[in-house]
C-alpha cells in the first residue's frame, strides 16, 4: 500500500442528525467543523460533516426527551413539560405517546414516578411500531429519568 491510500483511510465522515436551526450560515458551519476537528484531534485529516434535516423532529423520542430535559433544567413544572411534549408530538402525526418521569420530581424529598399517556400505546403487541427512549437528566434536585414510548404505526 502506498502512503496516499493509508492517509485516505484516516479521513472520516460524520453525519449529524437534528434540527439545524443553530447552523444557518456558512461561518457557523466552519466553526462547528473546527470545533469537531479539535475535539477529535484530527487537524491533519480531512473531515466531512453532513447535516440532515429531520422532517418531524418531535416524532422522535430522543429529541422529545432532550426537549423535556431542557424544560426540567429550567425549573418548569414537570406536568406542564409533559403536556407540551404531548402537544408537539400530536402535531407530528403519531398515534399515541406515553411519557414517564421518575425521581425527585419538583424537588420533593421522596422520589416518585409520574406518567401520562395520550392515544394508543400497545406495549403488549409485538408487531406494533413503537419508538422508545430512556434519558437521564441532572437537575439541581438530583437525577431524573425520562422514558418515552411513541406509537407510530401498526404494520
Amino acid at each position: 500500500m502506498d502512503r496516499d491510500s493509508k492517509k485516505n483511510r484516516l479521513d472520516s465522515s460524520h453525519n449529524l442528525y437534528g434540527i439545524p436551526k443553530i447552523i444557518n450560515s456558512p461561518q457557523k458551519m466552519e466553526e462547528l467543523q473546527m470545533n469537531v476537528k479539535k475535539e477529535l484531534h484530527s487537524m491533519n485529516r480531512k473531515l466531512n460533516i453532513a447535516i440532515t434535516r429531520i422532517a418531524n423532529p418531535y416524532g422522535h423520542p430522543n429529541i422529545l426527551a432532550e426537549f423535556i430535559a431542557g424544560q426540567l433544567k429550567n425549573r418548569v413544572s414537570f406536568r406542564k413539560a409533559m403536556k407540551k411534549a404531548i402537544e408537539l408530538t400530536e402535531q407530528a402525526g403519531t398515534k399515541g405517546i406515553q411519557i414517564q418521569i421518575a425521581g425527585r420530581i419538583d424537588g420533593k424529598e421522596i422520589a416518585r414516578v409520574e406518567w401520562i399517556r395520550e392515544g394508543r400505546v400497545p406495549l403488549q403487541t409485538i408487531r406494533a411500531k413503537i419508538d422508545y427512549c430512556s434519558y437521564t437528566v441532572g437537575t439541581i434536585y438530583g437525577v431524573l429519568g425520562i422514558k418515552i414510548w411513541i406509537f407510530v404505526d401498526e404494520d
